[in-house]
Formats: structure tokens, C-alpha cells, sequence
């Protein structure tokens, strides 16, 4: 400093400044330097468990969630996390959410950790995955009896299931944004997306949803029943009048719908700068997804149709009923129409599988189909290099079958021959050409025989394989929904469904034996999760909260104990060996000195 200013205050300020920053550090250091800060440190679960049992139990969840430093708090909790000590931060978590009780009262971390971390599932899914499981298996209890077959087993949801203000909880969100697939199988995060989804989100997602089925079925009504030319010829004008009518509603609402909606959605990508590289452009991000493309194209297909709708067309023709279809201005677009009108349908049915989400069992059929396809892709690719071959042969072939003349045509039978539609008249036909029967027995067994079997067995073990997978991910979809959903459910619905549950009680661990709040009671089969420990820790003794928790039986028989123990072992005798054979040598080496005097 003194090299580069001849300003004394300067100078003084610096060092002031310098001396202020070290007894902050020092103070730091010595408020924060606790004993569950120095086994965090060391990343040891064995060293944190027996500092924390140096606690009151009043202040245990304490302890590890709160160092007040100062002015300002450190939650050992999330500093363990940071800087990746996660087996001390499962400690803590296993630690906190261990039920103990004494004669007078139950002790129970949840409400303490969710209260003084609120986001501690989004926390955890971003920078520690591992620990999510042992979390959500702190928030549940099971009974160690069984009565008539059924479990006692208390779900402690209630932070899952609501925030601080009784709203909906982001809880499910974040977890869905995690895209974990066995995670949201897990039976608490199972049992709230489907408790919502059944009682509160169901209604609302079929209401929304009854509009996308209300213009499926105008639709049909319009393009696949109206258009047969089976009715009446009495009731032709009536027909005319109401297909109009239909196709009116499709082209105003349908197609007006989703030319808004997607004109919304590619207004907020651009804003949002969601963009993704499709080929050499980019493209909006929401047609990353198969509802979004599917949509864009029933778009452009009604866009299709409503250039070439026959009805408008066939306005002028004096000859011909009012609303017609059928003149001669519109005799060449009728097939162009039909076909815009076909891929439409599809569509329309392409986006109706979004509604398998009713049924996880449904959803998850559906995604495994949309997983297995590629292993047809390859029959097919297969089946085609095959035809292709036999067919260049058979054209080779000095034959006198005419739907074998070229390649072409040979090609097009053996794909007939593969998709069962080879007539048995043509089969009949091939006995006058021995050659020609060899080859294309030759092809039968080679694609029916060998290709098709090869198929079936790919697709077994493709969806054996992607199955339980595939539950996981119906469970994110419809995870996902309910969330989308929840913000248009009515509060009202949404206040009698959390005052049904009775959070606020206790919940029974036995009969009469009432424990903490803040959870559900539900009866599972006996066989379902075998439990044959107490999940309760129970102490007796002293039940003040100034005092310690009693040193628990089994504290030292876990397996960091038990491999210690061993490691000790070990090097003991190893210096044992060690010890001996330096004994033998300076035995031999004083009998070989003996000797040598001796001579």
C-alpha cells in the first residue's frame, strides 16, 4: 500500500479494514467450529451421530439445523450438502427423522426441517439425488404387528402434500423435474400425486379435456358419418345444412383453437429464448415434445382442408342442393380434401392418447409401445433388405410368372408374401416354376419363419426390460399433469379435500397411542413390507428436554463399528508377524556369530 499511495488515512483504512475481515473470520471460526461442523468436515456419519448424541433432545433437530453465527445462521444441514458430505447429510436426515419417545411425549424432525427448509426437496433433487430416499423413507411408519392380516402404516405427507400457506406444495413438481423414474415410484410420492390427481385434479383435467372430446366427435360426425351417401335422398338438404353447419364449428373453434394456441406457445419461446436445433434452424421448444408436433400438424391438415373444402366450391352451382359437396368445380379436390381429412383424423386420435394418464397401468402400456417401436423399425428395415435381395434374384431368374417380371413387381409380391396378403390362386401358380417356389419358400422361411420370430422374442425382452421403467415415467406424466392442473382447481374443493385428511391430528401408533401430526393412516397387507423392528425408538428414564438422549443398544454395532474392529484386527496382527519374523532373523543372525567364534 505504501508503494502505491503516500495518503496515511488510506493506508489506516486499509488496515482497519484488514483487521476487521480477521476477527469476522476468527469469530466465525470459533462460533462455527461445533462439534457437528467438525464431523460434517470430516464426512463421517459415526462422528456426527455421536456428536449430536451429546444434545438435549429439545434441541437435537436443532443442533443440525441451526448454528447461529452472529447475526446470521448456518444450517449444517444444507452446508453438508454443498460441500458434499453426503454421508454426514444422511445422518442428519436419517437423525431427524427417527421417531423416539419417552414416557411423556413423542420427538419428530419433520415439521423442524421442512419449517427451517422449506425447499428442501428441490435442494436435495439438484444437488444430492441419493439422499431422496432416505428422506422419503423417514416420512414413513410402519406398525411391527399386523392385525387380521392388515398393517398400521402413518404416512407423513403433509409436506408434500402443502406449503406454508395450505396451498398445493411445489413438492410434486420439483420431484417431477427431477425425471427420475424409480423416485416417484416411491410409496409416499405415489400415494400424494395419486390421492390428488383422484380427488382434486381428475375433474379439472376432464373438464379441460371435454372440449378437445366434444370437437373429436364433430369431427367424426362431420368428415367420417355425414359424408357417407347412405341416407334418404328426402333428407339430403337437411344433411347438406348440418354437415355445413359442423364443418363451420370445426374451421371457427377447432382450427381457431389451436392456430391461438400454438401462436402463444411460439410467442413465449421466443421471448424466453426456448429454442432447440432441429436439422440446420431452430425451432420453438414446446414442438420438442410429441403433443406439440402431433398438434401443429392436425393444425396445418384443417388449414389443408379449409383451402380445399368442396362445400365452398360448389356456393355457385345452380344445379346442385345448397351446401353440396358434389359438383364439378370441386370434382378435383375432393381426393386431395379426403386425404387432408384422413391425416387430420389421425391426429386427432394421436393426441387422444394423451388421456391414457386416467390409468398409470394404461399410460405406462402406451409408453412402452412408443419405446418398443424401434425394434419394428429394424424388422423392417430387415424385411426390406430381404426383399430387395429376392426380388433382384427372382428377376435374375429365367421364369415365366408375370408378377415376377422385374424387380418391382417381385418386390411388391414378397412384400405381399410377408403381410399375409399373397392370394392362394398366386401360390397355385408358382408349382409350373420349380425355381421360382424354391426361392420364394426360401423367403418365407427366411422373413414369416426366421425374421418374424426374432421380432417377438425382441419385443419380450424389450418390454420386459423398459416395463418397470415405463411405470415410473406414466407416474412423471402424470405427476406433471397435476401440477399443470392444480392451479385452475377450485380453492373450495381444494380446502374440503386438506380439511378431510385431518393433518392437524395425531395419528395412531396403536390403539389409544396416539403419536405425532401431520400424517395419514393407511392399512397395508401384512406381506406387503415386513417390518420386525419398532420403527419407534423408546426410552425410559428422565423425560425432561434438557436431558440427553440415552445411548442407543445397538450404536455400536453398526457397520462402521464392525469394520473398524476388523481393521484393528488386522494391522495387530500383522505387526505380530512382522515382530516374529524380525525375531527369527536375529535369532539366526547371533547363532550364525556364535558359530563363527566358535571356529
Amino acid at each position: 500500500i505504501r508503494m502505491l499511495t503516500d495518503n496515511d488515512a488510506a493506508e489506516e483504512a486499509f488496515r482497519w479494514s484488514l483487521s476487521l475481515i480477521s476477527r469476522i473470520l476468527m469469530r466465525v471460526i470459533n462460533e462455527g467450529s461445533t462439534i457437528v461442523m467438525k464431523a460434517i468436515n470430516s464426512n463421517s456419519g459415526k462422528q456426527l451421530r455421536k456428536a449430536v448424541g451429546c444434545a438435549p433432545r429439545g434441541k437435537r433437530a436443532f443442533w443440525m439445523l441451526n448454528i447461529q453465527v452472529g447475526t446470521h445462521s448456518i444450517s449444517p444441514l444444507m452446508w453438508s450438502i454443498e460441500i458434499g458430505s453426503l454421508e454426514a447429510a444422511k445422518a442428519i436426515i436419517v437423525d431427524l427423522l427417527t421417531i423416539r419417545a419417552d414416557r411423556d411425549r413423542y420427538y419428530y424432525g419433520m415439521d423442524i426441517l421442512f419449517e427451517r427448509h422449506p425447499d428442501v426437496i428441490k435442494r436435495i433433487c439438484l444437488d444430492a439425488p441419493a439422499l431422496m430416499q432416505p428422506l422419503l423413507d423417514g416420512l414413513i411408519w410402519r406398525s411391527r404387528t399386523t392385525d387380521n392380516g392388515q398393517r398400521r402404516t402413518n404416512y407423513y405427507v403433509r409436506h408434500l402434500l402443502l406449503d406454508e400457506n395450505n396451498e398445493f406444495s411445489k413438492a410434486t413438481e420439483w420431484i417431477t423435474e427431477n425425471q427420475d423414474p424409480k423416485l416417484v415410484c416411491h410409496p409416499a410420492v405415489s400415494l400424494v400425486t395419486d390421492m390428488v390427481w383422484g380427488r382434486v385434479a381428475f375433474r379439472t383435467f376432464l373438464f379441460g379435456r371435454a372440449w378437445f372430446l366434444f370437437t373429436l366427435l364433430v369431427f367424426i360426425l362431420s368428415q367420417s358419418v355425414l359424408n357417407r351417401h347412405l341416407w334418404d335422398s328426402s333428407h339430403s338438404k337437411k344433411i347438406h345444412i348440418v354437415n355445413f353447419a359442423l364443418r363451420c364449428f370445426i374451421y371457427s373453434c377447432s382450427m381457431g383453437h389451436w392456430a391461438m394456441l400454438h401462436v402463444k406457445n411460439s410467442i413465449r419461446d421466443i421471448r424466453n429464448k426456448a429454442f432447440v436445433k432441429f436439422g440446420r434452424c431452430f425451432i420453438p421448444e414446446y414442438l420438442t415434445q410429441w403433443q406439440g408436433r402431433s398438434s401443429l400438424l392436425l393444425t396445418l391438415f384443417l388449414v389443408v382442408m379449409l383451402i380445399l373444402e368442396p362445400i365452398l366450391y360448389c356456393l355457385g352451382d345452380p344445379n346442385g342442393d345448397i351446401f353440396n359437396d358434389e359438383c364439378p368445380e370441386a370434382e378435383m379436390f375432393l381426393f386431395p380434401y379426403s386425404v387432408a381429412s384422413t391425416g387430420a383424423m389421425l391426429m386427432y386420435f394421436m393426441l387422444l392418447i394423451d388421456l391414457s394418464v386416467f390409468s398409470t397401468r394404461v399410460s405406462a402400456f402406451a409408453l412402452v409401445s412408443a419405446r418398443v417401436l424401434s425394434e419394428v423399425a429394424l424388422y423392417l428395415f430387415g424385411i426390406t433388405f430381404f426383399v430387395i435381395a429376392f426380388a433382384c434374384a427372382i428377376s435374375a431368374l429365367e421364369q415365366g410368372n408375370e408378377k415376377f417380371a422385374d424387380i418391382p413387381s417381385a418386390a411388391l409380391q414378397l412384400y405381399k408374401i410377408s403381410f399375409g396378403m399373397f392370394s392362394n390362386t398366386n401360390y397355385d401358380k408358382l408349382e409350373s416354376h420349380l425355381a421360382l417356389k424354391i426361392l420364394v419358400v426360401l423367403y418365407v422361411v427366411t422373413t414369416i419363419i426366421f425374421m418374424l420370430n426374432l421380432l417377438i422374442a425382441q419385443l419380450n425382452c424389450s418390454y420386459q426390460a423398459t416395463y418397470l421403467d415405463m411405470v415410473g415415467y406414466a407416474r412423471l406424466n402424470r405427476g406433471k399433469i397435476v401440477c399443470e392442473t392444480m392451479p385452475s382447481c377450485p380453492k373450495v374443493r381444494w380446502a374440503a379435500f386438506v380439511g378431510a385428511l385431518r393433518l392437524d391430528e395425531c395419528c395412531e401408533f396403536g390403539e389409544g397411542d396416539m403419536g405425532v401430526p401431520g400424517g395419514m393412516q393407511v392399512f397395508e397387507p401384512a406381506s406387503a413390507n415386513i417390518t420386525t423392528v419398532d420403527m419407534i425408538k423408546r426410552f425410559g428414564g428422565s423425560t425432561s428436554p434438557a436431558a440427553q438422549w440415552p445411548e442407543e443398544e445397538a450404536a455400536g454395532n453398526d457397520e462402521e463399528d464392525r469394520f473398524d474392529r476388523m481393521e484393528k484386527l488386522i494391522e495387530k496382527a500383522m505387526k505380530r508377524m512382522a515382530g516374529g519374523r524380525g525375531g527369527k532373523k536375529g535369532g539366526g543372525g547371533s547363532s550364525m556369530g556364535t558359530d563363527e567364534n566358535q571356529d
